[in-house]
């Protein structure tokens, strides 16, 4: 069975992924075979698996650091918030139920033999796991039935490396209190700290470096220099969302939805050169870009009312009657068709009209679709022309079909498990 490792960090955006990312670079090129673990995670960005089942992507970003293909056995519990109180669970990549807060807390122990069964199945095919963390293990209010921290950590007997990041101020405190309030237990299995994305003299560190190894009992193991490097975000606890865009020829508005998901769609357009690419919240904030971009939502019906509420649907629609782009992604997509319809209470049950951009009609239905597709544009005119004839590769997440309606011209030929045909159907990151 391979020897674990575990990141934990005293607050979320503590670097935990990229340690984790990093350890497990580290040990394959010491020759190692070494995969990622981490039993829950909470994100609306996720991936599809070649098996067609959903994963969070920072372990898919380290299964790439340790040289591997992604597998749900590294994210065995996936949690997606659907509001401020509830989350669409998913278990082994696929939807278990949505479920609230308080519900899923009092079930979640129910869920340790899944996780065992795909940490075991990891830890027999390689030497060493790199385990991450969630959040903090000093949540004192839910210590008793955790299972992603020091639960975890006590299942796989890991040792633990506790992080923190400086930048963010108060890392001194944040490491000393986070030690102190763990049980003893727990701060016995804590190995090492670890102060991450500092700037400037290390020197002037170092005193307050040996008065938190003397208060604590436990080494600083390494001090990690600010390193600017652009891996996918996991949630909307990203520094994207303030970016205001580079200088560049092209600039491109994504609307800030309340349930933004899988935004790191987008990062590829951030690495051009010709591209300005911002994320704005409010009307205020659109002013004349090049193109508008409606990313997917993880609540596609209340983020439609959002947008009508906050003006930012009659800034589009005024922008698009100037013959302005407007693109759709996902739940993005079907806002921009006529209607949108949910009789089963997959989001909530009911009827609202869309932006009326498009024809289209979207039904939600209980059944999540999960696949990856490749396919090809078909002939385009316009100021879209050039992507005539361009193969592209992607996946579909969603709980519904987007249907043309009469009179809608299709836009590209795909193909998914032998099925071909010509579609301008949507999807929602659901």
């Amino acid at each position: 069975m391979a020897k674990p490792i575990m990141v934990q960090g005293t607050t979320s955006n503590a670097g935990k992924s990229f340690l984790a990312a990093a350890l497990c670079r580290i040990f394959r090129q010491d020759g190692h075979t070494v995969a990622p673990f981490k039993s829950q995670n909470m994100a609306l960005n996720s991936f599809i698996t070649g098996e067609g089942l959903e994963m969070g992507r920072a372990q898919v970003m380290q299964a790439e650091a340790a040289g591997i293909a992604p597998s749900v056995k590294m994210n065995p519990i996936l949690l997606k918030p659907t509001n401020d109180t509830g989350s669409q669970v998913i278990v082994g990549g696929e939807v278990r139920g949505t479920m609230s807060a308080r519900d899923y807390f009092a079930m979640k122990k129910t869920l340790i033999p899944d996780i065992l069964a795909a940490y075991n199945s990891l830890s027999a095919d390689h030497e060493i796991l790199v385990l991450e963390g969630a959040g903090s293990p000093a949540e004192i209010n839910l210590k008793s039935d955790d299972i992603v921290n020091m639960g975890m950590a006590k299942l796989a007997k890991a040792p633990v490396l506790l992080c923190a990041d400086i930048d963010r101020g108060g890392v001194f405190a944040s490491l000393y209190g986070t030690v102190a309030l763990l049980d003893p237990d727990e701060r016995a299995m804590v190995k090492g700290l670890i102060i991450n994305n500092f700037r400037g003299d290390k020197t002037i560190l170092d005193p307050g470096v040996k008065m938190l190894e003397d208060l604590t009992g436990i080494p600083v193991v390494g001090v990690v220099p600010h390193m600017t490097v652009d891996l996918d975000d996991e949630d909307s606890l990203t520094a994207r969302f303030g970016r205001s865009g580079k200088k560049a020829p092209l600039d491109i508005a994504v609307v800030r939805l309340p349930r933004i998901s899988n935004f790191t769609d987008f990062n590829a357009l951030e690495r051009l050169d010709a591209v300005s690419l911002r994320y704005i919240a409010s009307p205020a904030e659109l002013g004349s870009p090049d193109a508008v971009i409606l990313p997917g939502t993880k609540n596609t019906m209340d983020d439609l009312r959002w947008l009508r509420q906050s003006g930012m649907e009659a800034k589009i629609l005024q922008f698009a009657d100037r013959g302005g782009l407007v693109f759709g992604i996902c739940g993005g997509y079907q806002m921009l068709g006529q209607e949108i319809s949910d009789p089963d209470g997959t989001e909530q049950k009911g009827t609202v009209a869309g932006m009326g951009l498009l024809p289209v009609r979207t039904v939600f239905q209980q059944e999540k679709r999960r696949t990856r597709v490749e396919g090809s544009f078909l002939h385009l005119e316009g100021i879209l022309k050039d992507l005539s004839g361009v193969p592209f590769t992607g996946y579909e997440i969603h709980m519904g079909k987007s249907v043309l309606q009469d009179g809608g011209m299709p836009l590209a030929e795909i193909s998914e498990e032998g099925v071909h045909g010509k579609e301008r159907s949507g999807d929602s990151a659901h």
